[in-house]
């Protein structure tokens, strides 16, 4: 077993008007993972990836990254992050939003090369030049997974990746995020409704009313 580089002790999330999101959550993520996240709607997957990302703090509980630093040092370097929601820049052109990641971290060098590459492995180098309201749903959510993994970080959090996607790009696509990932270290935590994409990962965390209900372990996954 890896070392864990994300662990959530008891993590709960309360919002206003008594919304309770997480209730009492324990989840560790090692290197190298990959976990489907699942549930109904409002099971609380969004709120979790957002705490595990550091983008939001738990009301009750902790949430410690032994194995990325401290909270301010998460993004844009250890941590890659696909929101369910357009999340592009709308006055960056794709490349441009690609690129960014890099550029904030100091990464100048071969940026952009960086940034192409990575567009082409995804089917979308013909768009690079394109603002995001010349781009479909789907096309903006390949671009953001491409800038998710342009830093190679440590933890990519993806929330619905393949929402908008009809099932042979969203297969294609996937398997070029499986691909880009390959051989390295970095944990992938998918929340998904989409079974073929929760089919590949060795393990699933099954979420109900905020609660983390079932953890299984699956080694046969592809």
């Amino acid at each position: 077993m890896s070392d864990p580089i994300v662990v959530g002790r008891g993590i709960g999330r309360d919002f206003q008007r008594g919304v309770v999101a997480l209730r009492s959550v324990y989840c560790t993520i090692s290197a190298g993972t990959r976990i489907a996240v699942v549930g109904p709607s409002g099971s609380g997957k969004t709120t979790l990836l957002h705490i595990l990302g550091g983008l939001d703090r738990p009301t009750t509980g902790s949430i410690e990254w032994p194995g990325l630093g401290q909270f301010d040092e998460l993004r844009p370097r250890h941590v890659g992050l696909v929101f369910q929601s357009p999340s592009l820049f709308p006055a960056l052109t794709a490349i441009q939003n690609v690129t960014l990641p890099l550029l904030l971290a100091g990464e100048h060098l071969a940026a952009g090369a960086n940034a192409r590459a990575l567009l082409d492995s995804f089917g979308l180098g013909e768009l690079a030049d394109k603002l995001p309201e010349e781009l479909s749903g789907g096309q903006s959510q390949r671009i953001a997974m491409a800038r998710a993994l342009v830093m190679r970080p440590k933890l990519v959090l993806a929330d619905e990746p393949t929402g908008q996607l009809d099932s042979i790009t969203a297969q294609f696509f996937f398997d070029t995020v499986l691909e880009q990932l390959e051989g390295t270290d970095t944990a992938l935590v998918v929340a998904t409704h989409d079974e073929a994409v929760a089919a590949r990962m060795a393990t699933r965390w099954t979420m109900d009313h905020g609660q983390l209900v079932s953890e299984w372990p699956r080694h046969e996954a592809a």
